[in-house]
This record gives C-alpha cells, sequence and structure tokens, in this order.
C-alpha cells in the first residue's frame, strides 16, 4: 500500500509554491499601485488603473499583441501540419534509416535553440526575411517535441482501425483525418499550450530579426517600455504590462490544465 505524503511534505511543498508565487503577487500588487509607491514596501488600499492606460500611451500595445497572435498561430498552424505527417511517417511507416532519423530528432531536444540563432539568421537573411513576421516564424515550423508526442500518440491507436480504412478506399491523408487526428485530440491539444506559451514569450529571436516598431512582438514591446522614460524604468507600468502579458497564457492553462498533464502522462513523454 502507497505511504501517503507526510505533513511535513505537505509544508515544505507549499514553501516551495510560495516562493515561487511571490514575484506573480508582487508584480500584480505593483501593476495596481500608484507609479510612486512601485518600489515601496508600505501597504495601502489605494489602487489605480492609470497604469494600464500608461502602458498604451507608452507603445502601440495593441499592435504588439496582434503580431504576437499572428506569429503564434501562424507557427502552430504550420507545425501541426509537420508534427502530424511526420509523426505518421515515424509511428507507421517503414523506411531505411528510420532509427537514425528518429535519434537525431532526439538530440534536437537537448539543443539549445539559442545555439542555432546565427545560422538561422544567416538562413532567414538569404530567403529575404528580415524584419518580417515570417521570418521570426520561419525556424519553428517544425518541433521535435511535436514529432515525438504525436508518435507516442499514433502508436498508441490500433492499427486495425488503419486496415479497415484502406479496405473502405480510404487514402493516407483521410486515414490521418478521419482516425489518427479525432483520437489525438488531447495531445493536440497539450502540444498547443506548450507551443504557444513558448512563442508567446519568446524575446531574443524577434528582438534579433524585428527592426520596425509596428512589426515587434509583446516581449520585445515589454523591454521598450521598461526603458521609455529618461528618469529611468517605470516599474508600475511595466507590472501592468506584464500582467497583460500573462494573463492569456495563465487562462488558457487553468482552462486545459487537466488535458494537458493528462496527454503527456498517457504518451510517455517526459
Amino acid at each position: 500500500m502507497a505511504k501517503k505524503p507526510s505533513a511535513l511534505s505537505y509544508s515544505f511543498l507549499f514553501i516551495i509554491c510560495l516562493l515561487w508565487a511571490i514575484p506573480l503577487f508582487w508584480a500584480i500588487m505593483t501593476a495596481f499601485r500608484p507609479g510612486s509607491m512601485a518600489t515601496s514596501f508600505d501597504f495601502s488600499f489605494h489602487l489605480t488603473f492609470e497604469n494600464f492606460k500608461q502602458v498604451f500611451a507608452t507603445a502601440p500595445f495593441l499592435k504588439y499583441g496582434l503580431n504576437t497572435i499572428i506569429i503564434v498561430i501562424g507557427i502552430l498552424s504550420i507545425q501541426f501540419l509537420t508534427i502530424t505527417t511526420g509523426a505518421y511517417a515515424l509511428a507507421r511507416v517503414t523506411f531505411a534509416g528510420k532509427t537514425l532519423f528518429l535519434g537525431l530528432i532526439m538530440t534536437q531536444l537537448i539543443v539549445p535553440t539559442d545555439v542555432l540563432i546565427l545560422q538561422n539568421y544567416l538562413t532567414i537573411k538569404q530567403f529575404q526575411l528580415i524584419d518580417t513576421l515570417p521570418g521570426v516564424m520561419a525556424p519553428y515550423f517544425a518541433s521535435a517535441l511535436g514529432l515525438l508526442l504525436m508518435r507516442q500518440s499514433f502508436k498508441s491507436i490500433p492499427t486495425a482501425l488503419e486496415e479497415a480504412a484502406k479496405i473502405d478506399g480510404c487514402n493516407t491523408f483521410q486515414i490521418l483525418r478521419y482516425i489518427y487526428i479525432p483520437s489525438s485530440k488531447t495531445a493536440y491539444l497539450s502540444f498547443a499550450i506548450v507551443s504557444i506559451s513558448a512563442h508567446w514569450n519568446n524575446f531574443l529571436w524577434p528582438l534579433i530579426v524585428i527592426n520596425s516598431v509596428n512589426k515587434r512582438p509583446l516581449t520585445v514591446g515589454l523591454s521598450l517600455i521598461a526603458k521609455s522614460s529618461d528618469a529611468g524604468p517605470q516599474w508600475a507600468t511595466l507590472a501592468a504590462a506584464t500582467c497583460m502579458v500573462m494573463l492569456p497564457l495563465f487562462l488558457l492553462f487553468l482552462v486545459f490544465q487537466k488535458q494537458f498533464i493528462n496527454s503527456f502522462i498517457t504518451s510517455g513523454v517526459k
């Protein structure tokens, strides 16, 4: 019989969660406090929405948000296509070098993406995509994590369903559409959350590629808000902008957290 966690274990976990949450609570509190009290430890019930108004007055925040949505949806749309076809090939198709190819995909998970920035930049430059939103999206059209996650999901689907579909005259794309994709909705949802979170928060690559003010995503826009005043960083305004940026992701995870966790448990991808 499994031993129940002790009160000491729960207390330790609570302390860890509290330490993790302190910066979040501080950012939320600062976002609603007057700018003059942003770095003060004095407690006050005086709340204001002036910091949020200042965000829109300081930078074209809505434009930054639209750019970020375009980038995130554009990357995710292409990734769904590449991971679906690639995962099907790895799960069901037999071809020469399959094991080697799978090993290379797993190796890509180990290599930090920042290591490839120079080569990606030179490639994007050759295609004349510098200072464009497609230039930000292009290096992420394929995902090693997505391929492995969907491969595990596809392998769990009985081959008898595919064989029956072939007998009925379905081609490969019809089999994917009517069998594999509907049966892997949870895995797709989990990958979507991971992809959206990663590219919503991506900062370094858009900073390198984008030069025009009206093409910047939210993360780059936050850095501009932080240094928008000669008097130094406007912490209250920055905190308000940060809360606005993280709110969509926070709500997304709250709504789909059960499906997100279950997918990684059942797929075996840690």
